[in-house]
């Protein structure tokens, strides 16, 4: 929200007043609260006058400052509130001397000066982070009789700003100005499904605002060396934490409002849809499940869309009986083809559906303030919300969801969840404008928590589509509504990115789009993305997204990249450990793992996945695509070439390929098996290593299949023309294993396994549990 009518002026109607001084100190242990008035204090008459801006400063953690403004400090406490984390042995050191007053926590530091000007530092590492300076922090109130609170902390020249959740739009935000208020508005559009009061910077520190309603950024846009970030109301928190790298930024950012809960291994498979308002029944299904089978297609879930339910009566959770007449029988012939079932789900309940009588009853459902039921005729006719405030209609909603468990269904798409009113009375009195967007957290928890209750921990997983801070802890995420168009893959990647850097470890998206049909070309390229994507579902609107239905070539090119998925397991296994361990995204955008490279700062049609693959998108039908290569020297994982890096590379790629780069000094675990997710990754494994350094040491950790500890652990390392890798699987078992040193021709000599030629270099498989291997001199 823009204040101002260029640099010297307000708009019309809009009064700010702006802290001047430190009046008083107050301080304890752990914090301090500051006095500020609005005007400089000349003479006794001056403190007779407001306002009088309170700050107050406090560490939940280390490395993490909380900052407090606040005019009227009278208002009810607010509801709902994010879930923030604090650790109680947090060590925060206050200071007060005639100069300023400073907390320290870890090492960052807030320093708020006492001098005749107003300024607040963020000092770490010897260096000013950022700050708050002139006219900067603001109580704001408009003729209207609106009120809010600001602030404005500086950007340098090389400053950039990324996340504030799934964006469509540019990956770096300077420039932008984002209201953080969940929509359901499609990819095309600046309106956003995952709005996140969180943002990141290249300039060591992100910025978590903590207030669940909507929050208005402007990003170095009303300000162009600031960014700005407001509130209506009397007060607002904000946190700032310091990384230094984008990587320590997301681990405490993650700490702070929750890690991604861990996700089975069977959900990183293919998934299929019916999509969304295509026809089908039992036998339709089947025939893609027989498809896929006779192609030898892998396919993990399969995924029943809206219409799996009536007309009209959605939600009621019951099958149509006039194409579903035996749905347990149904059910459990999928299962018995070794398939995982999810179901669509929304939030809402249609005025037609049995539930909605039954909500009206109970109080379950959204009221409007003369005590009816809130309704309105946009999606189902008649369409109610379910009051997740209310702690009985959660478990009201969670037992519809638990009979539907019982019958067999693994797992829920959980759709929906953005239009939420603000002119409701909620359940336990929250405020509807804050409760916006925080609606998502609460209906994703009931859905996350009853799964995770009855299918075990980290064998809970949803396919949601709206999100807000916190919503990370129950994944999987998907991007929503994009059309079948080269430009909202494009969109789509963004997107992905951008809620990667707001705290999100999963992601996925429509496999060729959601909206109309892709060609055939569209459709392959979005495949090689898709299956190179955390998650990977093939969905659509009005057709269907088997691959035959397209042309036969695509079939080739879904069969490659899925069973490649497959292959990489082991890896993936390991990048997942990473989100739900530390908190960093599996798809990263190069600057989170590049932050010193000015090349990747706005890199936004290329990503890392995990640690040490790079991947760029082709977004092209002929297969031309430029790419950026950090420093070093890479390797095509998919052909062995290399690659010298710290230049733009510029290639022509068939629909069975495209950039898929391996960092160098790698060492990429690749699987046995290529027909599934879940299986030993660690049996059978190959261990692919590439320009490993002299000098240079890897541990290369596989998960256990079930997620909770690991099942082998391997050490690599160069020690002049001697490669040595040592294995230890959990238990002392003993199994085959073998290691791919790529881009080597030959070797001197080989102990502990026997070597053979490969097609990327020499293959050495182990003997026992440790294996050398010479180089020949060069």
């Amino acid at each position: 929200m823009k204040f101002t009518d260029g640099y010297w002026m307000m708009r019309e109607g809009v009064h700010a007043s702006y802290p001047a001084e430190v009046l008083d100190v107050d301080a304890g242990p752990g914090s301090f609260t500051v006095h500020a008035p609005v005007q400089r204090i000349r003479h006794r008459g001056d403190l007779l006058k407001g306002p009088v801006v309170t700050l107050t400063c406090s560490s939940p953690m280390r490395d993490v400052v909380g900052v407090t403004v606040t005019h009227f400090a009278g208002t009810r406490p607010p509801r709902p509130e994010f879930e923030v984390a604090a650790d109680p042995d947090v060590d925060a050191a206050v200071a007060v001397d005639d100069d300023a007053v400073s907390l320290t926590s870890g090492d960052l530091t807030v320093r708020v000066a006492r001098g005749d000007e107003w300024r607040v530092d963020f000092l770490a590492a010897g260096r000013r982070l950022t700050g708050s300076g002139f006219k900067a922090m603001a109580i704001i109130d408009t003729d209207e009789g609106r009120h809010y609170v600001r602030e404005q902390l500086d950007l340098g020249v090389d400053h950039f700003v990324y996340g504030l959740g799934e964006r469509f739009g540019p990956l770096v935000k300077n420039g932008q100005s984002v209201d953080i208020w969940n929509a359901d508005g499609g990819t095309a559009s600046e309106q956003a499904y995952k709005n996140v009061p969180f943002f990141l910077t290249n300039a060591g520190y992100g910025v978590f605002v903590d207030h669940p309603g909507r929050v208005s950024f402007e990003v170095a846009s009303e300000a162009v060396a600031r960014a700005q970030f407001s509130v209506e109301g009397q007060s607002m928190r904000y946190y700032l934490i310091y990384g230094p790298t984008p990587r320590e930024i997301l681990r405490k950012y993650t700490a702070l409002t929750g890690r991604p809960a861990r996700v089975p291994d069977w959900s990183f498979g293919l998934w299929l849809s019916t999509s969304f308002t295509t026809s089908y029944d039992e036998e339709t299904v089947t025939s893609f499940i027989e498809g896929m089978a006779q192609r030898d297609l892998p396919l993990s879930v399969f995924h029943f869309d809206c219409f799996w339910m009536r007309e009209f009566q959605w939600c009621d959770f019951e099958w149509d009986p006039r194409v579903f007449p035996d749905p347990p029988g149904m059910l459990r012939r999928l299962k018995d083809r070794g398939l995982r079932i999810c179901v669509w789900i929304n939030p809402y309940i249609g005025q037609r559906s049995p539930l909605f009588e039954e909500g009206k009853a109970r109080g379950y459902l959204l009221k409007r303030p003369n005590g009816d039921v809130w309704q309105w005729d946009k999606w189902q006719p008649g369409c109610a919300v379910v009051d997740f405030t209310n702690p009985e209609a959660r478990q009201w909603y969670a037992a519809k969801l638990d009979a539907l468990l019982d019958m067999g269904v693994d797992c829920f798409k959980t759709d929906f969840g953005e239009r939420i009113p603000t002119d409701a009375v909620f359940y336990d009195g929250s405020d509807p404008e804050r409760a916006h967007n925080y609606y998502t957290y609460l209906y994703n928890q009931t859905v996350f928590e009853l799964l995770r209750k009855r299918r075990g921990e980290g064998e809970a997983v949803v396919f949601a589509r709206s999100a807000t801070a916190g919503g990370q802890r129950f994944p999987v995420h998907w991007g929503g509504d994009c059309e079948s168009t080269f430009e909202a893959m494009g969109e789509s990647l963004r997107g992905g990115l951008s809620l990667g850097m707001s705290g999100f470890g999963y992601w996925s998206h429509d496999i060729g789009g959601f909206e109309g049909t892709p060609d055939p070309a569209l459709f392959k390229r979005w495949i090689a993305f898709g299956l190179l994507s955390s998650h990977s579902r093939l969905h659509g609107s009005h057709s269907y997204r088997v691959p035959w239905l397209f042309d036969e070539e695509s079939v080739d090119v879904l069969r490659h990249f899925t069973r490649l998925k497959m292959r990489l397991m082991p890896y993936l296994a390991g990048a997942a450990r990473q989100a739900y361990g530390e908190g960093l995204p599996m798809m990263r955008a190069m600057v989170v793992e590049f932050p010193d490279d000015p090349a990747c700062t706005h890199l936004e049609r290329q990503y890392m996945l995990g640690d040490d693959l790079l991947v760029a998108p082709v977004f092209s039908a002929d297969g031309r695509v430029a790419y950026y290569v950090p420093e070093g020297v890479w390797t095509h994982y998919l052909t062995g070439e290399k690659v010298h890096g710290g230049r733009w590379v510029r290639e022509r790629h068939g629909f069975d390929s495209l950039p898929l780069l391996v960092r160098p000094g790698a060492v990429i675990p690749e699987g046995a098996v290529d027909d599934r997710p879940d299986y030993d990754h660690a049996d059978g494994v190959t261990l692919r290593v590439y320009e490993l350094a002299d000098g240079a040491r890897v541990t290369t950790e596989i998960p256990a299949p079930s997620g909770g500890g690991t099942a082998a652990s391997f050490t690599t390392s160069r020690d002049g023309a001697a490669v040595r890798v040592a294995a230890q699987f959990a238990g002392g078992a003993d199994k085959p294993w073998n290691v791919l040193l790529a881009g080597v021709d030959s070797v001197a000599r080989v102990e502990g396994g026997a070597a053979a030629e490969h097609a990327h270099g020499i293959l050495v498989r182990a003997e026992g549990p440790q294996i050398a291997i010479y180089l020949e001199d060069r």
